[in-house]
């Protein structure tokens, strides 16, 4: 018999439906769960930055480096194409400089007031470097290392120098000698004939006596378009140029009591031009060098050594030939050639210059410049004397008719007479007069009347001096400078009654005189301000810094500045000029132009800056 057999039935078939509705409800409900835990982590709660408490640091107290920074540097040159120039057939003509003022020097000339304001400058530099100039280091050799007091004598002095070019200028040679601090950084050696002890001063070694002592510039000979030229110098008693690493001018002095120091120092070195020795410069004849040629742009490194033997007197003047080029004559029959110069010179380098360069024997503005870039350009306006300017002085601002407003808003066009008991008196156009006490009138108008009535004062203008004798060198026995320290002060005291509460502007101009022409000099000029309801006793007092005044003779000339004169100008609120006082009427005069001339400079009986006067003739 056959066993028969049941298929297996599908899940739910057959299921009642309260079970299919109770599978599908928690279906559902597991899927809500689900959904309601995917979003409870993917959305996150927005976090709040809540910065970190601040933590007390120590603080360090900064302290001053002692490492000396240099305040300037000479740019590295950097690499050029170097190529080749033809230079014409036709040699060019050089014209000597224009030695006429014309109308001053307000616009400069043509370019050669370019250099920056570098402070106190002198014929041996400035405090400051432009980058393409020579560095300056200043040697005593009358003291050891260390500052002591030595006398090595003019023998040990040559010796030296000799031993130091033979071994290459290494400056290790100058070693056991005082080094000066202080730098110098000049663009030209134009020093026409000087008292010695002006180089020490110039390194602020101004109580270094004139003698026994050295000055090394280094830097570089280059220039922008290529150039082949030659030295023409003179100096008193050293000067000797290196480039390339070889001598190539030495100028020093030929023959002192039987030494020639030329020779001694560079013994091989002697000059091949039969022009050399044959015209005068400063006070002895110029020697010339040797030909050299510089391509475009490539730099080539250059010395110049500058010393002082005996002591006196001291000259160093480095002039340049260009090949090629014809000069004009001065009345030796010598060519007027251009002094050498690595950028065009200030007026105030030029000032420094001319008071002791004799006409005809060297020209300072023209000629090359030796500098890489180009250094053309046109001039530029003269420095102002200084940032704080004095009010303007204006007739417009005192003109007679002004508006008058009273305090109910009145207005009244008439002049100032003046007051009476405690009312102002006005003037109208017809020519009527009113009496308007001082309480009805505004606040600028009571003003200006007490402007129009400004108290009366003493000026007093003084100079304080002190006197001292330069020393001189053993070796010399002319006469020693005569110096004066001066402090120019004023002082106003106010000699009228009532009580002044405006500020008044008060300045002093010092004016010298040179010993050797005709010109003056700007000395000092000071302001000061006060307001003399506010001082006790209705003074006012103020002064300036020390001016020296040196003055000397050398070879027959007496040179150097003297004392002048002076004057005092009193500006009140408006600008108007209430009182002044003055030495000489042309002062005054000239004020405006007298405002605008930087201390120090040159001018005229116009107070207009000029050149100082110049040597016409050689008397060496």
């Amino acid at each position: 018999m056959k066993r028969g057999t049941k298929k297996p039935q599908k899940m739910g078939k057959g299921m009642p439906s309260a079970v299919l509705l109770s599978i599908a409800i928690h279906a559902a409900l597991f899927l809500l769960a689900g959904m309601l835990v995917v979003f409870t982590v993917v959305k996150k709660e927005e976090q709040k930055f809540e910065p970190p408490k601040a933590v007390d640091r120590p603080k360090m107290k900064l302290r001053k480096p002692k490492v000396k920074v240099r305040k300037t540097s000479k740019p590295k040159p950097t690499a050029r194409i170097v190529t080749k120039m033809s230079r014409a057939d036709i040699p060019d003509i050089q014209l000597p400089e224009m030695s006429g003022m014309g109308e001053g020097l307000a616009g400069g000339l043509g370019g050669f007031d370019l250099m920056p304001d570098l402070g106190d400058i002198s014929v041996f530099g400035s405090g400051q470097s432009i980058g393409n100039d020579f560095e300056g280091t200043f040697y005593d050799f009358k003291r050891d290392y260390s500052g002591r007091d030595i006398d090595p004598g003019i023998e040990k002095y040559l010796q030296d120098l000799k031993e130091f070019m033979r071994g290459g200028w290494d400056t290790a040679k100058l070693a056991r000698y005082y080094r000066s601090p202080k730098k110098l950084y000049t663009t030209s050696f134009m020093v026409p004939v000087v008292l010695s002890s002006v180089a020490p001063a110039a390194f602020d070694e101004a109580d270094t006596v004139g003698y026994l002592w050295l000055a090394h510039y280094k830097g570089q000979l280059v220039h922008k378009d290529g150039i082949t030229f030659r030295f023409w110098g003179m100096g008193d008693d050293i000067m000797v140029v290196r480039a390339g690493g070889k001598v190539v001018l030495n100028a020093s002095w030929p023959r002192w009591r039987g030494m020639d120091f030329a020779s001694t120092i560079t013994p091989r070195w002697h000059s091949t031009s039969a022009d050399s020795r044959k015209y005068y410069m400063g006070n002895n004849r110029s020697v010339v060098g040797n030909w050299i040629t510089l391509e475009p742009g490539v730099p080539v490194d250059m010395e110049v050594i500058l010393g002082e033997v005996p002591g006196g007197g001291f000259a160093a003047m480095l002039t340049v030939e260009v090949k090629g080029v014809k000069y004009a004559r001065g009345r030796q029959g010598n060519p007027i050639l251009p002094m050498f110069k690595t950028a065009k010179p200030s007026l105030d380098l030029i000032d420094a210059i001319y008071k002791d360069l004799v006409l005809g024997e060297a020209c300072v503005t023209n000629g090359p410049v030796f500098s890489d870039y180009d250094t053309s350009g046109k001039a530029v306006a003269l420095p102002k004397p200084d940032e704080i300017e004095p009010p303007e002085t204006k007739d417009s601002i005192d003109e007679k008719m002004r508006s008058w407003t009273g305090t109910d808003g009145k207005v009244l066009d008439a002049e100032f007479v003046a007051t009476i008991s405690g009312k102002a008196v006005l003037k109208d156009s017809r020519g009527r007069q009113r009496k308007i006490p001082l309480d009805r009138l505004s606040p600028e108008d009571r003003k200006y009347i007490e402007l129009t009535r400004p108290p009366a004062f003493n000026i007093d203008f003084s100079k304080k001096s002190s006197q001292y004798i330069g020393k001189m060198s053993p070796y010399n026995g002319r006469f020693p400078p005569k110096v004066l320290d001066y402090v120019f002060s004023t002082r106003l005291k106010q000699i009228s009654a009532g009580t002044y509460n405006h500020e008044l502007h008060v300045e002093f101009f010092a004016i010298g005189a040179e010993n050797f022409g005709d010109h003056y000099i700007l000395l000092d000029r000071q302001k000061s301000r006060f307001t003399p309801a506010k001082k006790d006793q209705k003074t006012h007092e103020f002064s300036g810094k020390t001016v020296r005044l040196t003055s000397y003779e050398l070879y027959g000339d007496f040179k150097g500045t003297k004392y002048s004169g002076y004057l005092v100008v009193v500006t009140d609120a408006r600008g108007k000029i209430i009182h002044h006082q003055a030495s000489s009427k042309w002062l005054f005069e000239n004020l405006d132009n007298l405002r605008r001339l930087p201390v120090g400079r040159y001018m005229d009986k116009t107070c207009t800056r000029v050149f100082p006067t110049r040597p016409i003739t050689n008397k060496y």
